[in-house]
């Protein structure tokens, strides 16, 4: 009897240290006693949860990789035996510098930005062919490779002027090079588009011999209508010299003396209206006091 109150009270204690116990978050846990044999078993049921905008994989022991895309929420699973891979299904922007050559041979510094996320269907086959960093093994050289083969199509001055065509080419054949490794782009864009050191100064030197070129027209072309001008004039004075010959030979002097009484009345009348003007009376001389 003092045996089986014992057993009894060791039983009774590990129940309460089983009941408070806490378990971990992903796994469940039923304990219990196997009275006639004194047993104590423990049972887990593992589980995992994926989060929004991600999927999971399985990968099982004995049969590979499952074929099975496991959506979001808490899932069950087989301890040991399974063990999932969670995918971030989400899009996600991942930047790609490239250093290439247009058609003429110019040297052109391009940075890419993509916008790309896996096909959620295709996880499985990515997992497997690929791995968990699918991105850093497919997207730096496929598109290493698109854009080398793009702008090796546009000369230097093309691929400023025509940047919108180069984007546009681009992103179609990137789209469609990338949907064959199970990848998705939502957008594909040139952030970041220069050339090399010495096509930039040949640049500048032909913007500026470009001015020089405009400035010297423009004082070729001022020449001109000074030109065009002093001959007007001239021709218009010419026109006002026989104009005014040819009135002499009618009306003789009496024109040049009247110009003479305008003239002297304009003079006299500006004459009036200076102050440092001192009138001497007609006939008298003022200044005979003055030594000699």
């Amino acid at each position: 009897k003092l045996l089986e109150i014992r057993s009894a009270r060791r039983q009774q204690e590990r129940g309460e240290l089983i009941n408070n116990r806490k378990a971990p978050r992903s796994f469940q846990r039923e304990a219990f006693w196997l009275k006639d044999e004194g047993i104590f078993l423990t049972c887990h049921y593992p589980s995992f949860l994926v989060d929004a905008g991600h999927r999971a994989v399985i990968f099982d022991r004995f049969r590979g990789v499952q074929d099975i895309v496991v959506g979001e929420g808490t899932h069950f699973l087989i301890p040991w035996v399974q063990k999932p891979i969670i995918f971030d299904c989400r899009s996600r922007p991942r930047n790609v510098p490239v250093i290439t050559g247009s058609k003429d041979l110019q040297n052109v510094n391009i940075t890419l930005r993509i916008l790309f996320r896996p096909v959620a269907s295709q996880l499985p086959r990515i997992f497997t062919s690929i791995g968990e960093d699918y991105d850093e093994r497919v997207l730096p050289s496929i598109t290493t490779e698109i854009l080398k083969s793009v702008v090796a199509r546009f000369d230097a001055g093309e691929l400023i002027t025509q940047r919108e065509l180069v984007s546009r080419q681009v992103s179609d054949d990137l789209t469609e090079r990338a949907a064959t490794f199970g990848l998705i782009l939502d957008d594909v864009s040139l952030t970041h588009l220069t050339f090399g050191k010495e096509f930039t100064e040949a640049v500048e030197a032909k913007q500026v011999a470009q001015q020089e070129a405009e400035r010297a027209r423009f004082v070729v072309e001022k020449a001109e209508q000074q030109k065009k001008a002093a001959i007007i004039s001239a021709e218009g004075d010419s026109k006002a010299a026989e104009l005014i010959a040819n009135s002499l030979a009618t009306a003789g002097d009496g024109l040049i003396e009247l110009r003479k009484l305008e003239a002297a009345e304009d003079i006299a009348y500006q004459l009036s209206r200076s102050r440092n003007i001192t009138y001497l009376p007609a006939g008298q001389s003022v200044l005979l006091q003055l030594p000699q």
